[in-house]
């Protein structure tokens, strides 16, 4: 009696939606639209269907809410997607559901709401303890949000979600905020995520933030900040296994992609690493930061890092792991390689002094490893200074191997090229001649090159699915 009565509960459950199925129907289906993704869906509606009003103006959190409600009662039947048409939806922060696509169509802005009564507050993240702008312990929920999901997509035919992030920046500038401010999209102990073919504007801080997730691909975003802003983070995976950042184009007042694994003691109890990253095609513009940067809060541990065919113009730096006595756990098992740098001030930047904690509660005996770190094939021009590499002292950063780069200075470049401190490694074929703590290697030709690893991370091998609207 059991298999029967569910299979009237899902037959009633499909009859109850005969709008939305009609209107899809009507104005999505016939526009032939196709994309890729994880999972193609077996129903689908428009966000109009639900009482939205995309005159930039009109509040539409609960139309957003109430489409995601009920749309998540059609996750054991083929899963359904939402699609956002062309207009101006301004909304508060709202809650993904699972095996779910929210679709946002070209032309299709979603706006933030800057009102905050429609941010809810919520905890810190346990691997973080306090809020990450240091102002109290609590914050703004993210514009797009969920947990504990399974297989959610949010893509487009390059839709737009436009954080508004001007009246965060001046409240936070100004020291307003006891709370940390809001990010675009964090997902939150959840699995088969894709995030592609969208693109991101002027977020209150961060962009994208996948944290304690599995398998995600993060794929041809478009992420654009002013780049005086600070912490308009392009993509930060944080204490995730078997993620992909390919095709991306990110300007930023900060880094292009952050990789992280919790603050401090937090971080530490915690114990949840980020591991099995690959980055590849990256374009990166941040005159003030880094293009890839592992740390600061690296207290779960980073390891088995890959990244390849990176474009930076006009950036601070191209990879700068960033650590301090404190994070504890470990930077390792790096690996670079087909970067090309323009208007670069360092190109190779290691701190082991980057000393922001959440709180006095920290060990400073608490000492970060970081070794096997190997960047190869890489060429940069107008650069200021080669490398700033400072370990900690009785705690070297080791295993560094740089190879086969070439460096062209600035007219204004510094006399000393190369600064070193705790640091032991070697190079090959790198000019200008690295410090002394880098020396030549000396090993026949076929072994000059530093390691890339020839496998791939799981997430490299999936084949997304041909879908359509």
């Amino acid at each position: 009696m059991i298999r029967p009565m569910f299979g009237i509960l899902v037959i009633l459950a499909i009859l109850s939606f005969p709008a939305i199925e009609s209107r899809s129907h009507q104005n999505v289906v016939s526009s032939g639209i196709r994309f890729s993704a994880l999972n193609c869906r077996k129903h689908s509606a428009i966000l109009t269907d639900f009482g939205a009003v995309g005159d930039g103006k009109t509040s539409n959190t609960n139309a957003f809410k109430k489409a995601i409600s009920k749309l998540s009662q059609m996750a054991t039947d083929g899963g359904a997607q939402l699609v956002v048409p062309p207009g101006k939806w301004l909304t508060g922060s709202f809650n993904l559901t699972s095996h779910f696509t929210l679709f946002i169509q070209r032309g299709a802005t979603i706006l933030a709401s800057q009102d905050e009564s429609e941010w809810p507050v919520i905890a810190p993240l346990p691997s973080y303890g306090k809020g990450r702008d240091g102002t109290g312990t609590g914050r703004f929920n993210s514009l797009i949000s969920g947990t504990n999901l399974t297989d959610v997509v949010i893509t487009g035919n390059n839709g737009t979600i436009n954080g508004q992030g001007q009246y965060w920046w001046d409240k936070f500038k100004k020291k307003q905020f006891k709370l940390t401010r809001p990010y675009l999209i964090e997902l939150l102990f959840s699995k088969n995520i894709q995030i592609s073919n969208i693109t991101l504007i002027d977020s209150p801080s961060w962009n994208i933030h996948p944290v304690y997730c599995n398998n995600v691909i993060v794929k041809s975003v478009t992420v654009l900040a002013p780049v005086t802003v600070p912490n308009t983070d392009g993509i930060n995976p944080d204490s995730c296994t078997n993620t992909l950042i390919e095709d991306c184009y990110i300007v930023s007042g900060d880094d292009c992609i952050a990789v992280k694994s919790g603050w401090d003691q937090y971080g530490i109890k915690f114990g949840m690493p980020t591991q099995q990253l690959s980055i590849r095609r990256l374009t990166c513009i941040s005159p003030k930061s880094a293009g890839v940067a592992l740390g600061s809060e690296m207290s779960g541990g980073i390891k088995d890092v890959r990244i390849e065919d990176v474009t930076l113009t006009n950036t601070e730096s191209a990879i700068r792991i960033k650590t301090a006595a404190g994070r504890g756990a470990y930077v390792k098992d790096i690996f670079a390689r087909r970067i090309t740098m323009k208007t670069m001030k360092y190109v190779f930047w290691m701190s082991g002094n980057y000393n922001s904690h959440p709180d006095e509660g920290f060990d400073p005996k608490a000492l970060p490893e970081v070794t096997n770190i190997n960047y190869r094939d890489m060429t940069a021009e107008n650069v200021t200074m080669s490398a700033s590499l400072d370990g900690i002292h009785k705690d070297p950063f080791t295993g560094i191997c740089i190879s086969n780069v070439t460096i062209a200075l600035a007219d204004k470049a510094k006399k000393v090229q190369w600064n070193c401190t705790d640091v032991a490694g070697v190079t090959s074929r790198v000019t200008p001649e690295p410090c002394s703590l880098l020396p030549e290697k000396k090993a026949p030709a076929k072994n000059e090159d530093c390691a890339f690893p020839s496998d791939l991370i799981p997430i490299e091998s999936v084949v997304l699915k041909k879908c359509s609207l």
